[in-house]
């Protein structure tokens, strides 16, 4: 790559300035990404033991904590030990691979929340054709299929941010390194070429997005016409946990990424920074276990 040698580091945004708010982000950081690694541990653990879990719906959730486990585990640490070490640096190489890991493990994790509304979909409005349309090899092949689409989507992207010359310095005004704050220190136009490939790449995702909402929209229409107030309220039951960890993930990335540029400052990227790279691989676990009996009981 072109910028290699000229650039060997890239500084991230520090937390704070103070030591004590340092060591604070240290424990506050180390203390949330405990929290995800038991949590996504315990799902992981449980669906793989019990054989009573061994269903589509749990072997996607499976996945997602997988996901999960591996976006959270590209920034936290990281950032954790710049605060421990009073230092901002990241190198040129460890940059590269945390834009490839954070894109790759998100990008597969919203093809796979699309896939896992499929699921939902299929169960209550096709329940009689659901052992046919996801059977083990067709549940292989979708997850297969989203772990190979968002590796495609990160060599893509990350290739060609980082052959795009950059001189605005090496100041990443983040706490991990990401496209838009590396693109903010390419020169002059040179970033359209990759913006422009960004807005093309992004018609999949709103693909995806349309797909969910219209799978919801049939959910809603067939459990509203179960007779019995149990069976309606045992549907929405094993739709809301997916339903919110989509909100809450599709809701913070846009807000991240799709914000007005007047209204962006330091301070206010870094909490939304913080709320969908750190926020939703530390709550899903809790969605997914908190209204589901059969979870609880393999746990």
């Amino acid at each position: 790559m072109s910028n290699a040698s000229l650039i060997t580091q890239f500084l991230l945004l520090a937390f704070a300035d103070t030591r004590e708010l340092q060591l604070l982000h240290f424990w506050l950081f180390l203390g949330i990404y405990l929290a995800a690694l038991l949590g996504n541990g315990l799902i992981i653990t449980a669906v793989a033991c019990d054989h009573r879990l061994h269903t589509p719906m749990y072997f996607f959730l499976l996945n997602l904590s997988l996901l999960d486990l591996g976006s959270i585990s590209t920034t936290v640490p990281k950032s954790m030990v710049n605060s421990l070490l009073e230092t901002r640096a990241i190198s040129y190489a460890g940059c590269v691979a945390q834009v490839f890991l954070f894109i790759f493990l998100m990008s597969a994790e919203y093809f796979l929340l699309t896939i896992m509304a499929y699921d939902r979909y299929v169960a209550i409005c096709k329940p009689l054709h659901y052992g046919t349309l996801l059977g083990s090899r067709a549940c292989a092949h979708m997850a297969a299929a989203a772990w190979g689409s968002g590796f495609l989507y990160a060599v893509l992207h990350t290739a060609n941010t980082f052959s795009i010359p950059l001189c605005q310095g090496n100041a990443v005004g983040q706490l991990f390194c990401e496209i838009p704050q590396i693109l903010k220190l390419s020169c002059s136009d040179a970033y359209l070429r990759e913006a422009g490939l960004l807005m093309v790449s992004g018609f999949p995702f709103l693909g995806c997005f349309a797909f969910i909402v219209l799978s919801y929209v049939q959910i809603f229409r067939a459990v509203l016409r179960i007779s019995s107030q149990q069976g309606r309220h045992k549907a929405f039951s094993t739709c809301l946990p997916h339903l919110a960890v989509v909100s809450l993930f599709i809701s913070t990335g846009m807000f991240a990424y799709l914000k007005p540029p007047f209204i962006s400052s330091p301070s206010l990227d870094l909490v939304v920074a913080v709320f969908y790279s750190v926020f939703p691989p530390s709550v899903n676990p809790l969605i997914y276990s908190m209204r589901n009996q059969e979870l609880k009981d393999a746990l």
